[in-house]
């Protein structure tokens, strides 16, 4: 590989790395508004405002996007979220 190659491989791994990826959190029947709205307090530094309106947003849409980021940003809040037991995604 000459050295133009090795530039634009590691021009495309830092443009994949810094594309904005979506947070999206999942509605279920078994979660309450509540326990959803501090999860999103704890883990994504949402207001009470903020969260609340996502609540709601996943409990009538059936899934929100809840924070906007890099995936190695997301990619822990989402695991965070996976492990109080609500269903999320990085997308």
């Amino acid at each position: 590989m000459n050295y133009q190659e090795e530039e634009a491989v590691e021009l495309l791994e830092v443009a994949v790395e810094d594309d904005l990826c979506d947070l999206v959190v999942f509605n279920d029947d078994v979660n309450t508004f509540e326990h959803v709205s501090n999860i999103l307090i704890k883990v994504c530094k949402h207001s009470s405002e903020q969260a609340e309106q996502c609540t709601l947003l996943i409990h009538y849409k059936g899934k929100c996007t809840v924070k906007t980021g890099s995936f190695t940003e997301l990619r822990p809040m989402c695991e965070n979220i996976l492990a109080a037991g609500i269903t999320a995604t990085v997308m």
